[in-house]
């Protein structure tokens, strides 16, 4: 299980009682946040000497499951004494501004009180030195029961995690990316340095191979399983048995080379009788990141979206084409055939449609509506000499009118701050087609999860002003360069 380490800063200057106040204190926080912010809280001993933050530090870094630090300052510590480890630390860092009691005992309050409970006064030292050294890290503000506080701590966690886990994630790649196409193309190198995902090519013939493999009775079987979860409108059970067949070859492919993520390219389907479809869409649903044509930066990015979002609502999207209509413009999003179900809203229905390109047979995949709700959109792009993660805020919304004749799932959003910024804003700094669209996580997800990574990240919000924001661009710019 993932874990935190919740590290108390102090000094020897209070006296022993004092410390060890300290210490009980820090392990009732530690206990209280152990239980709600999604990770397992060790609580370390109270450090109180640059030896002793140094080897807390080194440990951390040590420990596979510790996926960062929190530190609090319940006195005052020097933060001359925390520089040698805050150089070791390579884990990403929390500073917690709280104090144990909420209240101040106004009729009671002595200088052995203000003497105890000083984080006011450490807060500052401590934070000062993290700016000295230009140390990243997530400043939280708030008493430790309040439940704003723990949120904000909650949603570093759950970026923690799949930044933890990017030195870990592997994307399949079948085939390279669709010819052309510069969006989907990127430094696999600059990437894998910042982000820790490592791009592997492999042909599809090793795929093929693999669903020669699988029997007509496991194909079968799953196809029964198919029947119990979705309305089944095709009569054309054997191209659902293909997808089958491609979905059990999938996950075994992706289980022996230890990948979570993987891509395909409808130009690349030698030996295969169609573009994957259900068996992409149901590999996302089990938590698997994917990229269609090639793009191994959205399917990298899917599966860390997942990751933070617990495979909750987030889902595989690309950007499609446009309602004009005045005072009701919106963003149809969707794709050939690999939309993951978790945003579905309502009836999932299978079918088997002809695709119009790869010339293959007409594939089997999952049709449904997304479900209305505030989301994001995200895009990760490599610009050339970095890497800018793009985060929009949008509105889904229903359709105004049915679509019978679309047979691919979809979702439709309204972008902030209102539909012609929200859009020149994402064009403007370069935003990809494809994207990931996530109901449970926020910007503010996003936003840890670039400073943790150390890249870039724009935001696209209600507040979001278009001559501010290309002036943000032009500054970024100068900044990251």
């Amino acid at each position: 299980m993932s874990n935190v380490w919740f590290i108390t800063g102090s000094q020897h200057l209070y006296g022993d009682d004092a410390l060890r106040q300290v210490a009980e204190d820090s392990k009732i926080i530690a206990d209280y946040l152990n239980d709600r912010i999604g990770a397992e809280v060790i609580c370390t001993p109270v450090v109180t000497t640059s030896p002793e933050i140094t080897k807390v530090m080194r440990d951390a870094n040590a420990d596979d499951n510790c996926i960062g630090v929190i530190t609090w300052m319940h006195t005052f510590s020097p933060s001359k004494m925390w520089i040698d480890g805050l150089k070791t630390i390579d884990k990403p860092i929390l500073h917690f501004s709280t104090q144990f009691n909420e209240a101040l005992p106004y009729e009671t309050i002595d200088m052995d009180f203000m003497n105890l409970n000083q984080s006011a006064h450490g807060d500052r030292e401590h934070s000062h030195i993290y700016a000295l050294m230009r140390k990243s890290r997530k400043e939280v503000v708030g008493h430790w029961q309040d439940e704003d506080a723990i949120n904000e701590i909650r949603i570093w966690v759950n970026a923690a995690k799949a930044f933890a886990e990017g030195s870990k994630l592997k994307v399949c790649r079948f085939g390279d990316n669709m010819r052309d196409v510069a969006v989907t193309e990127g430094n696999k190198v600059t990437t894998q340095a910042k982000l820790g995902w490592s791009v592997d090519y492999y042909g599809i013939g090793d795929l093929v191979d693999e669903i020669n493999r699988v029997s007509d009775d496991e194909a079968t079987e799953l196809v029964e399983k198919y029947k119990k979860e979705y309305t089944i409108i095709t009569e054309d059970l054997e191209a659902v048995k293909e997808q089958a067949k491609y979905e059990i070859a999938l996950e075994r492919f992706l289980s022996k080379t230890g990948c979570t993520a993987f891509t395909t390219n409808f130009q690349d389907l030698h030996g295969m009788k169609q573009l994957p479809g259900l068996s992409a869409q149901r590999m996302m649903a089990k938590g698997y990141g994917f990229g269609a044509e090639g793009d191994w930066k959205t399917a990298a990015l899917t599966r860390a979206l997942k990751t933070m979002a617990d495979n909750d609502s987030t889902a595989f999207m690309e950007d499609y084409t446009y309602n004009l209509t005045k005072s009701n413009e919106s963003i149809l999003g969707a794709h050939m055939l690999e939309v993951c179900p978790t945003i579905a809203d309502g009836e999932i229905k299978l079918d088997v449609q002809p695709l119009g390109i790869g010339d293959r047979e007409p594939p089997a995949r999952l049709i449904f509506n997304a479900k209305p709700g505030k989301a994001i959109a995200v895009s990760l792009v490599d610009i050339g000499n970095r890497l800018r993660l793009i985060c929009a805020e949008v509105e889904c919304i229903k359709p105004e009118k049915e679509m019978p004749n679309l047979p691919v799932a979809s979702a439709m959003w309204k972008p902030f701050p209102n539909f012609k910024s929200g859009v020149k804003a994402w064009l403007l700094a370069g935003g990809a087609h494809h994207s990931v669209l996530s109901y449970s996580l926020t910007k503010e997800h996003i936003i840890d999860y670039a400073r943790m990574a150390g890249i870039e990240c724009v935001v696209i919000d209600d507040t979001t002003n278009f001559n501010d924001f290309e002036f943000k661009l032009m500054v970024g710019d100068a900044v990251w360069h």
